[in-house]
């Protein structure tokens, strides 16, 4: 009889010690969430190389008693409410002291490393030729980040966000998960986590969104016209090109600096031809590594208590209708330039300002196949697309310059 009681006892201590005793409808809620994200990057393809280590890692936060991530070390009200006035200090006692794993590789997106770097692998990987050749893309890159600005004031005047969160919201309208990271950690970081979702969410479901936007501000004979061959872009010109952006956007927006430069410092490695090692780095080993470690930290930060709100809700919302925004305002302008060109220039390529790279192109090249089959617009469409990379870090530089 004693052996048995004992082993009751230790499997009574087993249940209270499990997770499924501690947690709550929230947190296996949350693991719910996680195994539809892992669905659709597994199943569906929807952006595996990102929503697989955000599902992860929501996944591993959401474990009850795991203890693997604390975001609370960064609530001001929980750091006051212990009687510490440098949250900071506060903070990196708490890591020390009692940090999980993710709290660890959580800093890399509080200090705002990993971005910057996202960034840097995406310059190494990019062709500005297509927009270089035609420089109107760069009028198309940025008509689409108008869904940024739209959204925010909706999130501000309709939503009842701050403006902070506003502009953190508005940021997805571009298309672009690292500059809407970038741009959440530093202005409103208690929405990382659905802000992420939403945008990498959006960024896998481009084809699905962008169509029939396109379709319904173009005519089949708009979508039919086929573009003249782009020029010629010299390597001077592609040397050239990364140093001025450089120079000239962070000498007027300085809070844009980390990205673009880091941005066009990986597309100088490219076009530079003297550092192969430094661009197989950034293009292969570096930028998967960051990846891995952004996106398990950005899932960790999707918690019940801070996700399964009303405002995710609004959020999810508001962003697709950023993002379907932004969409539109390049197509409109893109029908601009078809009038003004004498029907040289084919709207659907304006839809490709959004910075889904290169996803966004292909959608236009395959619309303009399905209107006209001796259509070929995908290095038309890589112009803006390229530009709505340059044209999202500009607007999170722009909103970071007025609201941090």
């Amino acid at each position: 009889m004693e052996i048995l009681k004992a082993f009751l006892e230790t499997l009574e201590r087993l249940w209270y010690n499990s997770g499924f005793s501690q947690g709550n409808w929230m947190q296996f809620a949350m693991i719910g969430v996680s195994f539809i994200l892992f669905y659709l990057a597994i199943v569906k393809k929807f952006e595996p190389l990102l929503l697989v280590p955000i599902a992860f890692g929501m996944l591993l936060a959401n474990i009850p008693g795991a203890g693997i991530i604390h975001m609370e070390f960064y609530d001001p009200d929980y750091i006051k409410g212990l009687g510490y006035s440098d949250g900071t200090i506060f903070a990196y006692r708490e890591l020390i002291s009692k940090g999980g794993l993710l709290d660890f590789l959580y800093m890399g997106v509080k200090l705002g490393i990993y971005p910057p770097l996202i960034f840097l692998g995406i310059g190494a990987m990019t062709d500005f030729g297509p927009m270089l050749a035609n420089p109107k893309s760069l009028l198309l890159g940025a008509a689409a980040q108008v869904g940024i600005f739209l959204a925010f004031f909706g999130a501000l005047v309709l939503g009842g966000f701050t403006p902070n969160e506003a502009a953190s919201i508005g940021i997805i309208g571009g298309a672009d998960g690292p500059t809407a990271i970038f741009t959440t950690k530093t202005l409103a970081p208690h929405l990382l986590g659905p802000v992420a979702v939403a945008a990498y969410s959006y960024m896998a479901l481009v084809p699905v969104i962008q169509p029939p936007i396109m379709r319904l501000l173009t005519t089949k004979k708009e979508r039919s016209v086929v573009m003249d061959q782009l020029r010629e872009v010299s390597k001077t010109e592609k040397i050239i090109f990364p140093i001025i952006v450089t120079a000239v956007v962070s000498l007027l927006i300085p809070d844009a600096t980390p990205l673009v430069g880091m941005l066009m410092l990986g597309n100088l490695f490219r076009e530079s031809g003297v550092v192969d090692r430094l661009v197989k780095t950034a293009s292969n080993e570096l930028i998967n590594i960051v990846t891995i470690l952004l996106g398990v930290s950005v899932g960790a930060t999707a918690i019940g208590t801070t996700f399964l709100r009303l405002e995710t809700i609004k959020i999810i919302v508001l962003g697709v209708v950023a993002f379907a925004f932004g969409t539109a305002g390049g197509v409109l302008l893109g029908k601009l330039m078809y009038v003004i060109t004498g029907g040289k220039v084919n709207p659907l390529i304006g839809s490709a300002g959004v910075s889904a790279v290169p996803m966004a192109a292909r959608v236009s090249q395959t619309e303009g196949q399905k209107a006209n089959p001796r259509n070929f617009l995908l290095m038309h469409a890589m112009g803006p697309n390229v530009a709505g990379v340059i044209g999202s870090a500009i607007a999170a530089g722009i909103l970071l310059a007025l609201l941090k």
